[in-house]
């Protein structure tokens, strides 16, 4: 937790809080003192004027010491909420650098889960720092020292109860802290499994699968309530017993103290201070053993957001770019081979060709075959093994991911539109973006006519992903918002699979005659011969292998496996 909070806290802040706690602490130790002076030289001896001024005094530093207690309180608020606040945003920005290999490896449930509760756990237990465990030590050892001060013989009770405290609680914490730190785990497999009931809903419904699912989140959840039921069991227990030693320990004060105002060896002022010292001290007991229970599940999570900071990044820019160089567009892989983190065998092997402006790539191949694989090296959301990947004919390895990034236009399988407006998802591609350019690429994508059917246009609402557009719209406009992008590589991964045949045709052409996208290096990825079958080059893959190159008609007639889908099509009617 140290680690974490270097940075992002602020130093007068925290000082600020000491030094308040302090001011508490002292303050309240002071009122014990003052009652026993008023109890043995005004209530005994019947002076009036000395209660009153004593009890002014009393005011005076209960004010005081209520004042130092809201100050205190504020800044741990503010410094727990600020630390909070930059853990979040550091671990957004740093997540958001991630290869594709980091993300898998984490996870998207358990980094929603170290984002909100493990940043909750820090920030709970940096208040209880600033507030219990500033508090909690001062306190035992002033109120000790002073509950001496007025009888050294009473204090040889603590002898006794001390040690009955400690050993109960060193009991509490062997059993719940594992307990507390297996929470986070069970939290991240609650938010696994919801986060994937809510985006497959659909599917679930569509296949009947309400009742599993149900059961699979019921398995998950009951995990976790069993685990919390244990644990917040078992700390429900320091209470009653607590209450138990501390009641305990005020009947022999009362006892003990008792026989020592008979015999004239204490005053009754001071038998009513030291009781409240003592409730400090068994208290401040209580508050450190509470710390120590809490504060190794923030530990724990402290851990799980480190990992997440500390993560090295494989895919990053060089220590010493190469700039972009004013060429024209092209796109080459040079004898690639990649393999996925872990795997055996490669996922691609010796995929080798060269496009030059104007020209259009496209990809085919059997399910599984590395057509996304290859694309997903191009803008390096992924490093190859072997060989190199060049845009502009530079190694993508070699420049600025951020200018590399600006030279490429990417379109994913999956559709992704964010919560706003057209025209807010339109200027993703480019913030400068004006109305006329987003109309344009609009049209190119064959998304224009229902935007412009809509009454509010580029105002129209894009809801959460986009789920107010069916799937054919969304990648539409996924394609749109790419257009809207001046790249030199335009790279498409299977963006046309929602399309029917005559919007896929009309689509392709209007990319063709586009100006600026006729000038630039076109990818395109597609299950389909109709999609690919027109242009210039088609790469055949095939279990990762490039296992022919060339034109449709070349293909067809040389290509065996591209031959076989070519087959498998004709029989469905999708051959153009």
């Amino acid at each position: 937790m140290i680690k974490l909070a270097k940075g992002r806290v602020s130093i007068a802040q925290i000082t600020g809080a000491v030094l308040f706690m302090i001011i508490q602490v002292i303050t309240s130790l002071y009122l014990p003192d003052l009652t026993a002076d008023i109890v043995n030289n005004g209530v005994a001896t019947g002076n009036i004027n000395y209660i009153w001024q004593e009890g002014f005094k009393m005011i005076a530093f209960a004010v005081i010491s209520a004042l130092a207690a809201i100050c205190n309180v504020f800044l741990a608020a503010r410094v727990s909420q600020k630390l909070g606040q930059r853990i979040r945003s550091d671990v957004y920005r740093k997540v958001i650098t991630y290869s594709h290999d980091e993300m898998d490896q984490i996870g998207t449930s358990s980094l929603i889960t170290r984002t909100t509760n493990d940043v909750t756990q820090i920030q709970n237990v940096w208040v209880m720092i600033l507030r219990m465990m500033i508090m909690a030590p001062i306190m035992l050892i002033g109120a000790s020292f002073l509950a001496y001060q007025k009888n050294h013989t009473l204090t040889l009770i603590f002898l006794v109860v001390l040690p009955i405290m400690a050993i109960f609680i060193g009991i509490v914490m062997k059993f719940a802290v594992p307990l507390f730190r297996g929470m986070q785990q069970k939290t991240d497999n609650i938010n696994l499994v919801f986060r994937e009931g809510l985006t497959g809903v659909r599917v679930i419904r569509a296949f009947r699968q309400d009742k599993f699912e149900q059961d699979r989140f019921e398995g998950v959840n009951q995990d976790y309530t069993n685990n919390a039921v244990k644990v917040f069991s078992i700390m429900a227990m320091m209470m009653p017993v607590m209450t138990l030693i501390m009641s305990g320990t005020n009947i022999a004060i009362d006892w003990w103290g008792g026989h020592l105002i008979a015999a004239q060896a204490m005053q009754t002022g001071n038998l009513i201070a030291f009781i409240t010292y003592a409730m400090q001290i068994l208290m401040s007991f209580m508050m450190l053993s509470m710390i120590f229970v809490f504060i190794p599940r923030a530990q724990a999570s402290a851990v799980r957001i480190n990992e997440v900071l500390d993560q090295t990044t494989t895919v990053k820019s060089p220590a010493n770019p190469t700039p972009f160089a004013d060429t024209t567009p092209e796109l080459q892989f040079d004898h690639v081979q990649f393999r996925y983190h872990g795997a055996e065998d490669p996922a691609l092997q010796g995929v080798d060709f060269d496009m030059k402006a104007g020209q259009t790539l496209a990809i085919i191949g059997g399910t599984g075959s590395g057509k996304s694989t290859l694309v997903n090296l191009i803008p390096r959301f992924y490093d190859v093994e072997e060989g190199a990947v060049k845009v502009n004919g530079m190694n993508v390895k070699d420049v600025d991911l951020d200018e590399l990034h600006r030279k490429i236009a990417f379109v994913p399988q999956k559709a992704n539109l964010f919560s706003g407006t057209v025209r807010s998802n339109m200027q993703y591609g480019n913030d400068d973006a004006t109305d006329d350019e987003i109309w344009h690429a609009l049209e190119v994508a064959q998304a224009k006519d229902f935007i412009a059917a809509n009454p509010e246009g580029l105002d129209y609402q894009v809801e959460q992903g986009g789920d107010n557009f069916s799937g054919g719209q969304k990648q539409r406009l996924a394609i749109a918002r790419a257009l809207i992008k001046d790249a030199a590589v335009y790279v498409f991964d299977d963006s046309f699979s929602a399309l029917d045949f005559k919007t896929d045709a009309e689509l392709r052409q209007a990319l063709k005659d586009d100006e600026k996208i006729s000038q630039r290096v076109v990818v395109i990825v597609g299950q389909r011969v109709s999609t690919v079958a027109d242009a210039d080059t088609i790469v055949v893959l095939d279990n990762g292998k490039m296992v022919g190159r060339g034109k449709h008609a070349e293909l067809k007639a040389n290509n065996e496996t591209y031959r076989e889908i070519v087959n498998s099509q004709i029989r469905e009617g999708d051959e153009k």
